[in-house]
């Protein structure tokens, strides 16, 4: 985690931002003691898209797989699930 003081984060808001757009969470500082932390935004999509992966493996222990798990993985991927 990157540490940053409030007047260079204030100076920099847009260049921070592209790097937590990339993953990266960052800690504001104020007189070297930590106010504020700006991490990547979740997307509840990524969260449904997990809820599904996790109950489809589910499914998989009581029944035969008829698709790999390739295959579900495209089809996410795809938009058709």
């Amino acid at each position: 985690m990157k540490h940053i003081n409030l007047s260079d984060a204030k100076a920099r808001l847009s260049e921070l931002l592209d790097e937590v757009e990339k993953g990266q969470t960052l800690v504001i500082t104020r007189h070297g003691k930590p106010v504020a932390q700006l991490s990547p935004a979740t997307d509840d999509r990524d969260e449904r898209r997990r809820a599904a992966m996790r109950a489809i493996l589910e499914m998989r222990k009581n029944n035969p797989p008829r698709a790999t798990l390739e295959e579900i993985r495209e089809w996410i991927n795809e938009g058709r699930m």
